[in-house]
Protein backbone atom coordinates (compact mmCIF):
# COMPACT_ATOMS: atom_id res chain seq x y z
CA UNK A 1 0.00 0.00 0.00
CA UNK A 2 1.04 3.43 -0.91
CA UNK A 3 1.60 5.38 2.07
CA UNK A 4 5.71 6.33 1.48
CA UNK A 5 5.16 10.14 0.72
CA UNK A 6 3.19 10.12 3.78
CA UNK A 7 5.73 8.83 5.91
CA UNK A 8 8.64 11.48 4.33
CA UNK A 9 6.03 14.29 4.44
CA UNK A 10 5.62 13.59 8.19
CA UNK A 11 9.07 12.83 9.02
CA UNK A 12 9.96 16.44 7.17
CA UNK A 13 7.64 18.06 9.71
CA UNK A 14 8.79 16.02 12.87
CA UNK A 15 12.79 16.86 12.35
CA UNK A 16 11.93 20.14 10.08
CA UNK A 17 15.05 19.32 7.87
CA UNK A 18 15.18 18.15 4.68
CA UNK A 19 18.65 16.89 5.10
CA UNK A 20 18.10 15.00 8.47
CA UNK A 21 14.89 13.22 6.74
CA UNK A 22 17.26 12.07 4.14
CA UNK A 23 19.20 10.49 6.60
CA UNK A 24 16.46 8.93 8.26
CA UNK A 25 14.44 7.72 5.49
CA UNK A 26 17.35 6.68 3.35
CA UNK A 27 17.06 8.90 0.47
CA UNK A 28 18.79 11.30 -1.33
CA UNK A 29 17.55 14.85 -0.46
CA UNK A 30 16.47 15.90 -3.76
CA UNK A 31 14.56 12.49 -3.92
CA UNK A 32 12.65 14.00 -0.61
CA UNK A 33 12.04 17.70 -2.07
CA UNK A 34 10.19 15.71 -5.18
CA UNK A 35 8.07 13.74 -2.34
CA UNK A 36 7.41 16.88 -1.02
CA UNK A 37 6.32 18.58 -4.35
CA UNK A 38 4.45 15.70 -5.57
CA UNK A 39 1.95 16.14 -2.25
CA UNK A 40 1.78 19.89 -2.95
CA UNK A 41 0.82 19.28 -6.27
CA UNK A 42 -1.68 16.88 -5.33
CA UNK A 43 -3.30 19.24 -3.16
CA UNK A 44 -2.45 22.32 -4.75
CA UNK A 45 -1.23 24.10 -1.93
CA UNK A 46 2.05 24.99 -0.31
CA UNK A 47 2.69 22.18 3.00
CA UNK A 48 5.61 24.07 4.35
CA UNK A 49 6.41 27.37 5.38
CA UNK A 50 10.04 28.18 3.68
CA UNK A 51 10.76 31.61 3.99
CA UNK A 52 12.38 31.65 7.19
CA UNK A 53 15.55 29.91 8.13
CA UNK A 54 13.24 26.90 9.60
CA UNK A 55 11.10 24.57 8.39
CA UNK A 56 7.78 25.54 9.44
CA UNK A 57 4.07 23.58 8.83
CA UNK A 58 1.70 25.84 6.66
CA UNK A 59 -1.98 25.86 7.72
CA UNK A 60 -2.45 23.25 4.96
CA UNK A 61 0.07 21.09 6.29
CA UNK A 62 -0.66 21.20 9.91
CA UNK A 63 -4.12 19.84 8.91
CA UNK A 64 -2.25 17.17 6.32
CA UNK A 65 0.04 16.02 9.38
CA UNK A 66 -3.17 15.69 11.46
CA UNK A 67 -4.91 13.10 9.07
CA UNK A 68 -1.24 11.22 7.88
CA UNK A 69 -0.78 10.49 11.42
CA UNK A 70 -4.18 8.88 11.72
CA UNK A 71 -3.46 7.27 8.19
CA UNK A 72 -0.10 5.49 8.90
CA UNK A 73 -1.58 4.52 12.00
CA UNK A 74 -4.89 2.84 10.54
CA UNK A 75 -2.29 1.17 7.65
CA UNK A 76 0.01 0.14 11.12
CA UNK A 77 -3.09 -1.65 12.35
CA UNK A 78 -4.31 -2.96 9.06
CA UNK A 79 -0.88 -4.44 8.51
CA UNK A 80 -1.05 -6.81 11.91
CA UNK A 81 -4.54 -7.66 11.72
CA UNK A 82 -3.68 -8.82 8.03
CA UNK A 83 -0.64 -10.60 9.71
CA UNK A 84 -2.55 -12.18 12.11
CA UNK A 85 -4.82 -14.03 9.80
CA UNK A 86 -2.09 -15.16 7.10
CA UNK A 87 0.48 -15.48 9.71
CA UNK A 88 2.86 -13.80 7.89
CA UNK A 89 4.74 -11.14 9.44
CA UNK A 90 6.44 -8.79 7.51
CA UNK A 91 7.79 -4.90 7.65
CA UNK A 92 9.55 -2.89 8.73
CA UNK A 93 10.79 -1.32 12.10
CA UNK A 94 13.34 1.56 13.28
CA UNK A 95 15.09 1.05 16.59
CA UNK A 96 16.96 3.72 18.39
CA UNK A 97 19.66 2.42 20.82
CA UNK A 98 21.91 4.96 22.89
CA UNK A 99 26.02 3.65 22.53
CA UNK A 100 26.51 0.80 24.76
CA UNK A 101 23.59 -0.82 24.07
CA UNK A 102 23.58 -0.28 20.46
CA UNK A 103 26.86 -1.59 19.71
CA UNK A 104 27.11 -4.43 22.34
CA UNK A 105 23.83 -6.05 23.09
CA UNK A 106 21.69 -5.33 19.77
CA UNK A 107 23.80 -7.00 16.99
CA UNK A 108 23.85 -10.17 18.69
CA UNK A 109 19.73 -9.92 20.07
CA UNK A 110 18.88 -8.63 16.44
CA UNK A 111 20.82 -11.41 14.33
CA UNK A 112 18.71 -13.67 16.65
CA UNK A 113 15.87 -12.80 15.87
CA UNK A 114 16.28 -12.47 11.77
CA UNK A 115 16.93 -16.15 11.85
CA UNK A 116 12.96 -16.98 12.77
CA UNK A 117 11.88 -13.29 10.79
CA UNK A 118 13.24 -13.15 7.95
CA UNK A 119 10.39 -10.94 6.55
CA UNK A 120 11.02 -8.12 8.98
CA UNK A 121 13.51 -5.44 7.75
CA UNK A 122 15.59 -3.32 10.62
CA UNK A 123 17.10 -0.11 10.94
CA UNK A 124 18.96 1.07 13.69
CA UNK A 125 20.12 4.60 14.73
CA UNK A 126 22.59 5.14 17.31
CA UNK A 127 23.40 7.89 19.18
CA UNK A 128 23.32 9.28 23.35
CA UNK A 129 20.34 8.87 25.04
CA UNK A 130 19.15 12.84 24.75
CA UNK A 131 19.19 11.97 21.01
CA UNK A 132 17.25 8.60 21.02
CA UNK A 133 14.54 10.44 23.08
CA UNK A 134 14.50 13.24 20.69
CA UNK A 135 14.15 10.70 17.90
CA UNK A 136 11.31 8.63 19.83
CA UNK A 137 9.51 12.20 20.36
CA UNK A 138 9.68 13.45 16.62
CA UNK A 139 7.93 9.83 15.11
CA UNK A 140 11.52 9.04 13.86
CA UNK A 141 11.87 5.77 15.52
CA UNK A 142 9.57 3.33 16.44
CA UNK A 143 10.95 2.31 19.59
CA UNK A 144 14.16 3.12 21.80
CA UNK A 145 16.79 1.35 24.13
CA UNK A 146 18.28 3.77 26.52
CA UNK A 147 20.71 3.92 29.14
CA UNK A 148 20.39 5.25 32.69
CA UNK A 149 17.17 7.55 33.48
CA UNK A 150 14.31 9.51 31.04
CA UNK A 151 11.59 11.51 32.59
CA UNK A 152 9.57 12.49 29.52
CA UNK A 153 5.87 12.21 30.14
CA UNK A 154 4.51 11.11 27.14
CA UNK A 155 7.26 7.94 27.04
CA UNK A 156 6.34 5.12 28.71
CA UNK A 157 9.42 3.77 30.33
CA UNK A 158 10.22 -0.01 31.07
CA UNK A 159 13.39 -1.67 32.43
CA UNK A 160 14.94 -4.35 30.12
CA UNK A 161 17.91 -5.47 31.94
CA UNK A 162 20.67 -4.08 34.33
CA UNK A 163 23.66 -2.91 33.07
CA UNK A 164 27.06 -3.41 35.24
CA UNK A 165 30.15 -0.79 35.16
CA UNK A 166 33.11 -2.79 36.75
CA UNK A 167 36.90 -1.34 36.76
CA UNK A 168 38.99 -3.30 34.10
CA UNK A 169 42.66 -3.93 34.04
CA UNK A 170 45.05 -5.62 32.07
CA UNK A 171 46.14 -9.09 32.38
CA UNK A 172 49.82 -8.59 34.01
CA UNK A 173 48.67 -5.80 36.42
CA UNK A 174 48.92 -5.99 39.97
CA UNK A 175 45.32 -6.52 40.36
CA UNK A 176 44.76 -9.07 37.88
CA UNK A 177 43.95 -11.78 40.24
CA UNK A 178 41.73 -10.49 42.91
CA UNK A 179 37.73 -10.32 42.46
CA UNK A 180 37.07 -7.33 44.31
CA UNK A 181 39.44 -4.23 45.11
CA UNK A 182 38.25 -1.24 47.34
CA UNK A 183 37.18 1.89 45.12
CA UNK A 184 38.97 3.71 47.62
CA UNK A 185 42.35 1.98 45.86
CA UNK A 186 41.90 3.30 42.43
CA UNK A 187 42.92 6.78 43.42
CA UNK A 188 46.55 5.51 42.81
CA UNK A 189 46.21 4.04 39.79
CA UNK A 190 46.56 5.73 36.38
CA UNK A 191 42.99 6.13 35.45
CA UNK A 192 41.34 6.68 31.65
CA UNK A 193 37.76 8.01 31.55
CA UNK A 194 35.83 9.11 28.86
CA UNK A 195 34.67 12.61 28.27
CA UNK A 196 32.52 14.75 29.61
CA UNK A 197 29.29 14.87 28.95
CA UNK A 198 29.34 10.87 28.31
CA UNK A 199 26.17 9.04 30.04
CA UNK A 200 29.22 6.34 31.49
CA UNK A 201 31.15 9.46 32.87
CA UNK A 202 28.35 10.65 34.68
CA UNK A 203 27.27 7.27 36.06
CA UNK A 204 30.97 6.81 37.05
CA UNK A 205 31.14 10.59 38.42
CA UNK A 206 28.63 9.60 40.52
CA UNK A 207 29.49 6.74 41.72
CA UNK A 208 32.53 7.84 42.97
CA UNK A 209 31.18 11.27 44.80
CA UNK A 210 28.87 8.30 46.74
CA UNK A 211 32.42 7.30 48.18
CA UNK A 212 33.77 11.16 48.68
CA UNK A 213 35.84 10.82 45.31
CA UNK A 214 35.97 13.11 42.89
CA UNK A 215 37.45 13.49 39.45
CA UNK A 216 40.02 16.14 40.24
CA UNK A 217 41.68 13.75 43.23
CA UNK A 218 41.98 10.93 40.36
CA UNK A 219 45.03 10.33 38.64
CA UNK A 220 43.32 10.63 35.22
CA UNK A 221 46.20 9.88 32.28
CA UNK A 222 43.56 10.11 29.33
CA UNK A 223 39.98 11.22 28.62
CA UNK A 224 39.25 9.44 25.24
CA UNK A 225 35.87 9.82 23.62
CA UNK A 226 35.01 5.92 23.29
CA UNK A 227 34.79 2.31 24.78
CA UNK A 228 36.80 1.03 22.14
CA UNK A 229 39.73 3.26 22.71
CA UNK A 230 39.45 3.01 26.47
CA UNK A 231 39.73 -0.81 26.33
CA UNK A 232 42.86 -0.52 23.82
CA UNK A 233 44.35 1.59 26.30
CA UNK A 234 44.20 -0.53 29.09
CA UNK A 235 44.81 -3.44 27.24
CA UNK A 236 48.27 -1.39 26.46
CA UNK A 237 48.77 -0.74 30.14
CA UNK A 238 48.20 3.15 30.28
CA UNK A 239 46.31 2.84 33.04
CA UNK A 240 42.67 1.06 34.26
CA UNK A 241 39.38 2.04 33.78
CA UNK A 242 35.58 1.50 34.51
CA UNK A 243 33.16 0.69 31.46
CA UNK A 244 29.81 -1.78 30.94
CA UNK A 245 30.29 -5.35 31.58
CA UNK A 246 28.45 -5.83 27.93
CA UNK A 247 31.01 -3.56 26.11
CA UNK A 248 34.09 -5.80 27.88
CA UNK A 249 32.90 -9.17 27.43
CA UNK A 250 34.63 -10.20 24.14
CA UNK A 251 38.15 -9.13 26.23
CA UNK A 252 36.84 -10.58 28.91
CA UNK A 253 36.46 -14.05 27.13
CA UNK A 254 39.67 -13.87 25.39
CA UNK A 255 41.53 -12.87 28.27
CA UNK A 256 42.73 -9.49 27.26
CA UNK A 257 40.97 -7.64 30.23
CA UNK A 258 40.44 -8.68 33.62
CA UNK A 259 37.35 -6.92 35.52
CA UNK A 260 37.24 -6.57 38.81
CA UNK A 261 34.11 -5.82 41.28
CA UNK A 262 34.67 -2.72 43.79
CA UNK A 263 34.11 -3.81 47.11
CA UNK A 264 32.16 -1.57 48.45
CA UNK A 265 28.92 -2.07 45.85
CA UNK A 266 28.57 -2.66 42.04
CA UNK A 267 27.83 0.26 40.04
CA UNK A 268 24.41 -0.75 38.36
CA UNK A 269 22.07 1.37 35.86
CA UNK A 270 19.25 -0.05 33.84
CA UNK A 271 18.88 -0.58 30.07
CA UNK A 272 15.55 0.80 29.60
CA UNK A 273 12.59 -0.03 26.43
CA UNK A 274 11.00 3.67 25.87
CA UNK A 275 7.91 3.39 23.29
CA UNK A 276 5.49 6.50 22.87
CA UNK A 277 2.23 6.03 24.84
CA UNK A 278 -0.98 4.82 23.35
CA UNK A 279 0.69 4.29 20.41
CA UNK A 280 -0.45 2.08 17.68
CA UNK A 281 2.32 -0.52 16.55
CA UNK A 282 3.03 -2.72 13.73
CA UNK A 283 2.93 -6.54 13.83
CA UNK A 284 6.65 -6.70 13.14
CA UNK A 285 7.26 -4.16 16.24
CA UNK A 286 4.98 -5.86 18.10
CA UNK A 287 6.64 -9.41 17.62
CA UNK A 288 10.21 -7.45 17.93
CA UNK A 289 9.09 -6.35 21.04
CA UNK A 290 7.85 -9.49 22.25
CA UNK A 291 11.26 -11.12 21.24
CA UNK A 292 13.29 -8.35 23.13
CA UNK A 293 11.61 -8.57 26.23
CA UNK A 294 12.20 -12.77 26.39
CA UNK A 295 15.40 -13.04 25.01
CA UNK A 296 17.91 -14.16 27.68
CA UNK A 297 20.72 -12.16 27.96
CA UNK A 298 22.67 -13.56 30.57
CA UNK A 299 23.53 -15.92 27.22
CA UNK A 300 25.46 -13.01 25.93
CA UNK A 301 27.26 -12.36 29.35
CA UNK A 302 28.35 -16.42 29.73
CA UNK A 303 30.11 -15.77 26.66
CA UNK A 304 32.55 -13.66 28.24
CA UNK A 305 34.50 -16.34 30.74
CA UNK A 306 37.73 -16.49 29.80
CA UNK A 307 38.81 -19.18 27.26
Amino acid sequence: MEDHKLKVFCTVAETKSFSKTSEIIHLTQPAVSLQIQALEELYETKLFDRSSSSINLTTAGEVLYRYAKDILALYAELEKEIGKLTGLIKGSITVGASTTIGNYVLPSVIVAFKKTHPKIKINVLIGNTKRILDFLNSGVIDLGLVEGETSRHKIKTERLIVDELALVVPPFHPWAKKKVVSILEITKEPFIIREEGSGTRQIIEKYLASHSIKISDMRVSLVLGGTESIKEAVESGMGISIVSRWAARKELRYGTLRMITPKEEKILRDFSLIMPKNAVISHAVDEFLSYLKAYHYDTLLSESKAL
